[in-house]
């Protein structure tokens, strides 16, 4: 049963479950892990609200994505995403994004729509909610960016995250409706040597 939407706009995200390897087969459609902090985006008329995945409002923090937001065309909706800093080079670097003077500098990689002018969406099937995003983005720019997907074979694109130094992929059903909390509709596969992994591993160290 899915779970209500919370008065304040908030919506406990949808989790991948880890995996060694992405899945095989049909059904399965493969973005880019992007290294940054996971973001709810909440437009209800005029108003703008930011929040982590546990449900904190940092609103302040990333002024790019809020004004963004405010041109969409649209009275409301509900984004899925990932905030991050990205280098030159187009990779997103977390200490960049760790530094309050860099948040200028944030946007937002969306990637999936939840709800959009009163509609809950969570019971449609991803490649329908996906397509709805992205024409809610189309002419936007800046500071919310839709994150692309791909339909190919999943070790081959994981194998192509890592050779250009990405720290992985998430794998989605595209027929999977958006549940809150962890899914095993969602997949995703991290780079070993990417530097995201390293701070976990060294974490796992340190609280041992």
């Amino acid at each position: 049963m899915l779970r209500p939407v919370r008065p304040d706009g908030f919506v406990e995200p949808c989790l991948p479950t880890l995996a060694t390897r992405p899945p095989a087969g049909p059904g399965w459609v493969h973005e880019i892990k992007h290294d940054g902090y996971r973001l709810i985006v909440r437009r209800d008329g005029d108003k703008v609200r930011l929040f982590t995945r546990n449900g904190f409002d940092w609103t302040d923090r990333f002024p790019v994505i809020v004004t963004t937001a405010g041109k969409v065309r649209a009275q409301s909706f509900t984004i899925d995403g990932e905030v991050v800093v990205c280098d030159p080079d187009g990779l997103a670097v977390f200490e960049a994004l760790q530094a309050a003077q860099r948040w200028p500098e944030a946007f937002l990689y969306a990637f999936d729509l939840v709800e959009l002018d009163g509609a809950d969406l969570r019971s449609e099937p991803f490649g329908e909610r996906k397509a709805k995003l992205a024409k809610l983005l189309a002419r936007q720019k800046g500071g919310i960016v839709i994150s692309e997907h791909v339909e190919a074979d999943g070790a081959a694109v994981f194998a192509a995250a890592c050779r250009m130094g990405l720290e992985g992929i998430v794998s989605k059903r595209v027929d999977s409706p958006y549940r809150s909390g962890r899914t095993t509709c969602w997949v995703k596969t991290k780079n070993p040597e990417h530097p995201a992994v390293r701070r976990v591993r060294e974490t796992w160290r340190w609280r041992r």
